[in-house]
């Protein structure tokens, strides 16, 4: 009797053991830099744990050995590119010495014309900047990462600061803007009011809401 209750016990110990999940059993470093790939704002560390499902601390001690080995402080070279915290959180960035290179890159590619979206992503950010791709999101009802990338690398619009609370990236326009626009200033851009049925009131409070 004393054996069989002993093997039950055993059996659903075991049983109530659920598996590791495929995902977890991958190297922590590296299931951090497939999520440091597709973010275009810096994540907290308690974000970032939580995106790859591992502990705090542990995190931390990843990222630390990440900027390590992209600095080449490790066993490989240094890269083109860096991992930094900026305002309490983490994100992938172009090293700074190579800013001019990658500057030259994207403005020589074809020009192509802006789609709809992006053009009325880029009317948001010219009229509210500094904005975060939230605030732009909110304002037009949908999501607006990619077309923010796309307004970056060409150039039209640019990272101005980190919110020091949520670390959101704020945007603003650049001159090639007003170049393209052929206008000297920001100020030289017509009221926003007529092109919105409820005026500039509604659109504010649709920001802040």
């Amino acid at each position: 009797m004393t054996d069989n209750t002993a093997t039950t016990t055993d059996d659903t110990v075991a049983i109530s053991e659920e598996a590791p999940s495929p995902a977890s059993a991958l190297p922590l470093t590296e299931r951090l830099e497939a999520i440091l790939l597709i973010i275009d704002e810096p994540h907290s560390v308690v974000s970032l744990a939580a995106a790859v499902s591992a502990p705090v601390a542990d995190v931390r001690h990843a990222l630390r050995a990440l900027v390590d080995d992209y600095d080449g402080r490790g066993a490989g070279p240094r890269r083109g590119f860096e991992l930094r915290e900026v305002g309490g959180g983490w994100r992938l960035y172009v090293r700074e010495d190579y800013d001019d290179f990658v500057a030259d890159y994207v403005g020589g590619q074809a020009p192509t014309r802006l789609s709809q979206a992006a053009l009325e992503t880029l009317a948001v950010i010219a009229y509210k900047q500094p904005v975060t791709r939230s605030q732009v999101a909110s304002i037009r009802a949908v999501n607006v990462d990619s077309v923010v990338r796309t307004l970056v690398a060409r150039g039209l619009i640019t990272e101005l600061f980190a919110d020091s609370e949520t670390g959101a990236i704020n945007y603003g326009t650049t001159d090639a803007l007003l170049q393209n626009l052929g206008i000297n200033s920001l100020d030289e851009l017509p009221p926003i009011s007529p092109l919105l049925d409820d005026g500039a009131d509604g659109f504010t409070e649709r920001i802040t809401s």
